[in-house]
């Protein structure tokens, strides 16, 4: 829990220092089931609004903690809700807003708001409009309840037909939207079989274009949180989450940052339903998840090569090999045009 809550520290440094604020390290940490708590690093002390909004301005937003100095508030919320906190410096006109990263459900994994990050023209990603997630296919009447709350207008699910069968997602009441193809279209074969490496990884340029001009049509077309997953919500979704990042303006570095937190985040327990390899007959699909939860498969490993390379630069080099740069691409293979390109900012950045 340490080492997690040291790289959460690390990467929040790296969204909320911009020129735009003053303030450092903000970031939220849940101590209990109702009970938050903000903290960062300032030079002057710091007022803090709360609010179950995450759009709501400053002035509606409800004022827990004066010209507080001591860099940590702690505040309850009622359980299952969730809260978007506002902080300003003395002497500074710019708001930063902060929220938890990953939802606490408790029967899922990888459940997180991409929120916050820094964005084009020193702007940030808007909290809680865009969600990462594993698959959901275990989730409990709570994390029904809490999900239900995030006001979710659509589901895109980057799993393949396969993987869907095996297990079917539990959010209700939100469009679903899925493109079809056979967990086969994964992996390499031959000397390219690497597991879960970026030879997988160079192939997802281009079995995910449908599903990134799927998601971006929904991002533009719809009012209303988005949501998209696959299995673990790290390999297919930490692409599909680098690319829309990169429209929105974020830098590589903070792009890779986030992907990375997945190996903290993950709860392999909570992805697939449990199956019976003596029930399974020839499923070969069923057969490979079913070997993904023996008790030494089950934690979550770096999704890095042996020399230290992100997995998913493989897929950045595979798109600036074919395309020339990850702009092209977009452009090209999911319909994001420049001007399109600029209204996706308009609408998640703040």
């Amino acid at each position: 829990m340490a080492n997690s809550l040291a790289s959460f520290a690390v990467l929040i440094g790296l969204v909320a220092a911009s020129p735009a604020h003053a303030l450092a390290d903000a970031r939220i940490e849940r101590i209990d089931g109702d009970t938050l708590v903000v903290r960062w690093s300032a030079q002057r002390p710091v007022d803090i609004r709360v609010s179950p909004a995450p759009d709501a301005p400053a002035d509606t937003s409800e004022l827990v903690s004066r010209a507080d100095a001591d860099g940590e508030h702690r505040f309850s919320v009622p359980a299952g809700e969730r809260r978007y906190v506002l902080l300003r410096e003395a002497g500074s006109r710019q708001w930063l807003r902060v929220a938890e990263r990953v939802l606490p459900l408790e029967a899922g994994s990888n459940f997180r708001d991409i929120g916050g990050y820094p964005g084009a023209d020193g702007r940030h990603v808007r909290w809680g409009l865009i969600y990462r997630s594993a698959g959901q296919p275990l989730l409990t009447p709570a994390d029904e309840a809490r999900l239900a709350r995030l006001n979710l207008a659509n589901l895109v699910d980057l799993r393949s037909v396969e993987e869907r069968r095996l297990a079917p997602t539990r959010i209700a009441q939100v469009r679903y939207n899925a493109i079809g193809y056979s967990m086969a279209a994964l992996m390499p074969t031959g000397a390219q079989a690497v597991r879960n490496g970026s030879s997988i990884y160079r192939g997802f340029p281009t079995l995910l274009a449908p599903h990134l001009r799927l998601v971006f049509d929904r991002l533009l077309g719809e009012r209303g949180a988005l949501a998209y997953n696959c299995s673990a919500g790290q390999d297919r979704t930490g692409f599909v989450t680098a690319m829309i990042l990169h429209a929105l303006g974020v830098s590589r570095e903070t792009i890779i940052a986030d992907y990375h937190l997945s190996t903290e985040y993950r709860r392999p327990q909570f992805e697939m339903p449990r199956l019976d390899p003596a029930k399974l007959g020839d499923d070969p699909v069923a057969r490979m998840f079913a070997a993904y939860q023996t008790p030494q498969a089950m934690t979550p490993t770096p999704l890095k090569d042996a020399d230290g390379t992100p997995f998913l630069a493989g897929a950045f080099a595979e798109i600036e090999a074919r395309y020339g740069s990850v702009d092209a691409y977009l452009e090209r293979e999911a319909g994001l045009s420049p001007a399109r390109r600029k209204a996706l900012q308009a609408a998640y950045l703040e």
